[in-house]
């Protein structure tokens, strides 16, 4: 590609990204790959550090010298799902090994020397601003497969009580600074270590209940006793196993970020809810990955 024809598609989408970015938002893609005419490149922005991700063994010269003109630092991330390994430094000035970022209004920590994923989800951006506008003070959130609880901070923002779920003590952790970052307290929310799957049936045996479940799993996973989770065979037990802990006029966000499913092929998984799809962030360009379907219960 022609140093001219590049420098116009990098400039006409970071000029069309620039009503996204506001004194409350930096998180936002900036380059979405096919979407905005550059096959294999991500471009997206973390506070004030870029980060250019690529399916590629490395980052063109070019690209990586129109990018660096902006001024901005700027890291560079191989998207591989063997050798998931943290970004790398490629010019402008070296983030700090912690920073924030916001959204809607919210702060959240974030690391490019964390490794592969940088403490929040760009895709997930519109999911948590909706969440935050349907819930009312005093309700009950479950935050499962939570990493690092930004789902729970958009919901304590309106008044939720939160209970942030994940494997990692270390994302937990992570969540509860979040809290703190957001002025609120993570004594007033509850945070559960351990497998999806057996919280679940262990609120369901207690008959707990919430206002709203995030149900957003990895597309692959093994549990501590070596049983798989495939998203397009085992999300249906999951969504059922869900069901039991909502509470009537509740309301399950069902996402998955597994492209070999459709949208509609999806939503056959989700039986006995009133069900609503959401779409992507309009800042991602490129063909839709996230399915994400609202499940209300009667």
């Amino acid at each position: 590609m022609s140093i001219p024809r590049l420098e116009e598609i990098i400039s006409r989408s970071l000029s069309k990204r620039k009503a996204f970015q506001t004194h409350e938002t930096n998180l936002i893609r900036l380059i979405d790959g096919a979407g905005d005419d550059l096959q294999g490149h991500i471009l997206e922005s973390y506070g004030n550090g870029w980060m250019i991700s690529t399916s590629g063994p490395g980052l063109n010269p070019e690209i990586r010298d129109q990018l660096s003109s902006h001024g901005n630092p700027l890291y560079w991330k191989r998207l591989d799902q063997h050798q998931k390994a943290s970004p790398v430094h490629v010019s402008g000035s070296e983030m700090p090994e912690v920073f924030t970022g916001q959204e809607n209004g919210l702060t959240c920590r974030l690391s490019f020397q964390s490794g592969y994923s940088q403490g929040v989800f760009i895709d997930q951006r519109e999911n948590r601003a909706t969440l935050r506008s349907m819930v009312k003070p005093g309700q009950t959130v479950l935050n499962t497969f939570a990493y690092t609880g930004f789902f729970s901070i958009a919901a304590a923002a309106a008044g939720a009580v939160t209970s942030t779920l994940d494997l990692s003590q270390v994302y937990l952790d992570w969540a509860r600074e979040n809290f703190r970052l957001n002025h609120m307290s993570p004594d007033d929310h509850h945070f559960c270590k351990g497998d999806t799957f057996h919280w679940l049936r262990r609120f369901a045996k207690q008959g707990r209940t919430f206002d709203y479940i995030i149900l957003d799993p990895p597309t692959f996973s093994r549990d501590d006793k070596g049983k798989v989770f495939r998203v397009e065979k085992d999300y249906s037990r999951l969504f059922e196993l869900a069901a039991t802990c909502i509470a009537p006029g509740g309301t399950i966000l069902a996402c998955t970020n597994y492209r070999g499913m459709s949208t509609a092929d999806f939503m056959t998984q989700l039986n006995g809810a009133k069900l609503k799809s959401a779409n992507m962030p309009n800042d991602f360009t490129d063909r839709p990955y996230l399915k994400s379907v609202w499940a209300t219960f009667a």
